[in-house]
């Protein structure tokens, strides 16, 4: 793994001829794209070399050059630090001449990069994050939250189940803003469909040993343990459920930013009965099988929501460069809002003036092992939430980039 990323990294930048046909004001005489990633720590499966592939095929669909100037990916790992991401970042901005950084996993990177981006008249489209601070009272007119929230995780998870008769909820959350901004979001929706909160208890990122928290969970009687978690940690809640019985008992057991990604890693047997979100599933229709065939046979995996996501954003940047006829953070921004999102993983997607894509989120149950077909055939889809009932609505935004707001 470790010789495969080298080799990924090593060959990630991608020139490609001039080529005759309309010049337009493109600064560094190219359009440069960079994939800010964690490629080595707890979230490298979920985003890392996979970002990377992801922002690659859209190029090569696109095609190389856009505006008569070629278009360059470089890529970096942040190591989920954010002062080593503000470093890369900054360098990107200030020396080499990126246009627009992607991924940006990890809610206090992306909102430092989103605000580097805004000093330096640059763009940030982050796929990676999902805190709605981004697009609440931090938000951007230089940025965008591309792919999902804990807003949209919060209901697209809680509001089925509730409605489903599961009123009684347990928390086990990391001790980051993430974890605590689940914790904000998912409240109302069990309390306003007449549940409850039967307790909560707290860990610090990077836990090897989640046993006591989730024993903790199992003992509250709660209907409904909520892992609001990333990575490794999630991985481990999940496994020390399954050992102790949750997963195979009356409780149902919901990873809130987990993909399938993570429920490969552990495999049906572990994983079995687990309840999650995406705003993209591989082997949803035939776009999405063709374009995951494509990313398997780079990655020997299927992609999840934030990897397609990186296409997404990628391939909406590049038609917007091409419309605006320049790289211009301001006007590009622009033509991104003005026009629809379209392709495999959004339909009839936009971005709101917060920054915020609207999209459609789905909430889906992962199989048993005599359920599945395949080896990637991991999840069926329980249920959809529209992007305007799964994401904040605009009226109760905190963005002060929304009309009305001071």
């Amino acid at each position: 793994m470790r010789a495969l990323r080298s080799a990924l990294l090593a060959g990630l930048i991608a020139f490609a001829p001039v080529v005759a046909g309309a010049e337009g004001a493109v600064s560094g005489d190219r359009v440069k794209i960079g994939v800010l990633a964690d490629m080595s720590t707890a979230m490298a499966d979920n985003y890392g070399t996979g970002s990377v592939t992801a922002a690659r095929l859209a190029v090569e669909d696109f095609g190389p050059t856009v505006l008569g100037k070629p278009i360059e990916i470089v890529a970096a790992d942040h190591q989920s630090k954010p002062d080593v991401a503000s470093t890369l970042a900054r360098r990107w901005y200030d020396v080499e001449g990126v246009d627009m950084i992607t991924d940006l996993d990890n809610s206090a990177i992306a909102l430092g990069v989103q605000a580097l981006a805004k000093e330096k008249g640059r763009l940030a489209l982050i796929t990676g994050s999902g805190s709605t601070v981004i697009t609440g009272a931090q938000c951007s007119a230089n940025g965008a939250l591309w792919v999902i929230d804990t807003h949209a995780l919060a209901r697209a998870i809680a509001k089925p189940l509730v409605e489903a008769g599961e009123k009684s909820w347990f928390y086990v959350v990391a001790d980051i803003t993430l974890g605590k901004s689940f914790v904000a979001d998912v409240t109302p929706v069990v309390t306003k469909g007449g549940g409850k909160v039967a307790g909560q208890v707290f860990h610090p990122l990077l836990s090897p040993d989640l046993s006591s928290q989730i024993l903790q969970a199992q003992a509250s009687g709660a209907g409904v343990i909520a892992l609001f978690n990333v990575g490794g940690d999630a991985i481990n809640a999940v496994k020390q459920a399954s050992e102790f019985g949750v997963l195979g008992g009356r409780q149902k057991l919901a990873g809130f930013y987990m993909t399938v990604v993570d429920v490969h890693a552990l495999g049906l047997t572990v994983a079995g009965g687990l309840y999650l979100s995406e705003a993209f599933y591989w082997d949803t229709d035939d776009a999405t099988r063709a374009f995951a065939k494509r990313f398997y046979d780079r990655q020997r995996a299927m992609p999840n929501s934030y990897q397609a996501g990186v296409y997404s954003a990628v391939m909406h940047y590049l038609k917007a460069v091409k419309a605006a006829g320049t790289d211009a953070a301001e006007p590009v921004m622009a033509k991104m809002r003005e026009t629809p999102i379209d392709d495999f993983m959004t339909r009839g997607g936009r971005l709101r003036p917060d920054g915020r894509v609207i999209r459609d989120v789905s909430l889906f149950r992962v199989k048993r092992p005599e359920e599945s077909k395949g080896e990637w055939d991991v999840m069926e889809r329980v249920a959809t939430l529209p992007g305007d009932d799964a994401f904040r609505p605009l009226s109760e935004s905190d963005c002060p980039l929304v009309k009305g707001k001071p």
